[in-house]
């Protein structure tokens, strides 16, 4: 029998990619997209509905006929994320949803400044077990795309400098995140499993090594102290966003972003591997 699946946010980097991943699955007659501005994901081609966190009226009414629903993280501060999270738990209770899918995060649970946000991840993560329905949750690794699309910064700088020191990170890409999901959507085998998705665990020095790989340039990682990254990052990104960042080094320092992975359970098959990666980038900066 097949489901029908609605993913939130789905205008957003994440959720567009897995709307994508999942219409490649079960076709898009049996996809919707939610998103808070409905006219931001008529690009995906699938059904689109009202997702707005903050209204759970909207929610039930969009929700109908799902059977299987993807909660994706709110960007909000953490104690209001953790209600919009509820929001939309309740809601799928009430219009018969089945099971829910949830995109958690990895990451120090204490002790940085990225923890209040891990926490209110935690929290929701138990809302989700708790809500009576199915449930499959993942832990995102940290994202490849922000160091490749840094790539010009990077240069101006003249290299990476960071308080990550020679702490590993699980990091991941878009779109093997969107694979994944779109497994742990439509197969059961997944109910009650909790997986961290990433590939293979990296230094900076070898985040350095392969951007210098893939596009010509002579990058060296310079680490910093936890102070002085802090100041760094806010002084280009503001006080709240610039400390977050600095926490989310922070941990990888700590080695809270050097997890088993559990990807291939999730997806089927492997990782991506890092040197494909950016091979096939280097192939773009010359095709």
């Amino acid at each position: 029998m097949t489901v029908k699946v609605a993913v939130t946010a789905a205008s957003g980097q994440l959720g567009s990619e897995i709307v994508k991943a999942t219409v490649a699955l079960v076709s898009k007659e049996n996809v919707i997209a939610l998103a808070r501005t409905p006219d931001n994901a008529k690009h995906l081609g699938v059904e689109v509905r009202g997702g707005d966190y903050d209204n759970p009226g909207q929610l039930e009414a969009s929700l109908q006929s799902v059977d299987v629903l993807l909660l994706l993280s709110g960007n909000g501060a953490p104690d209001g994320r953790i209600g919009q999270h509820r929001n939309v738990i309740e809601a799928a209770k009430r219009a018969g949803v089945k099971k829910i899918v949830y995109t958690s995060v990895q990451g120090a649970e204490e002790g940085t400044a990225f923890s209040p946000i891990i926490q209110s991840n935690r929290q929701t993560e138990r809302d989700v077990r708790e809500s009576g329905l199915a449930w499959s949750i993942g832990r995102n690794g940290i994202y490849m795309e922000p160091d490749v699309e840094y790539i010009e910064g990077y240069k101006k700088a003249g290299g990476i400098a960071n308080c990550a020191g020679e702490g590993k990170c699980g990091y991941t890409t878009r779109p093997e995140l969107a694979y994944a999901y779109a497994k742990m959507l439509t197969e059961d085998v997944h109910n009650g499993q909790t997986y961290n998705l990433h590939g293979e665990a990296l230094t900076q020095y070898q985040v350095a090594a392969y951007l210098n790989s893939a596009f010509g340039t002579k990058l060296a990682y310079t680490p910093m102290t936890v102070d002085a990254y802090r100041q760094d990052r806010i002084a280009e990104l503001g006080d709240f966003i610039g400390t977050v960042i600095a926490g989310i080094y922070e941990g990888i320092s700590n080695g809270k972003a050097d997890n088993p992975s559990h990807f291939e359970a999730a997806a089927g098959r492997p990782h991506q591997r890092w040197q494909a990666y950016f091979d096939a980038l280097k192939t773009q900066q010359t095709g």
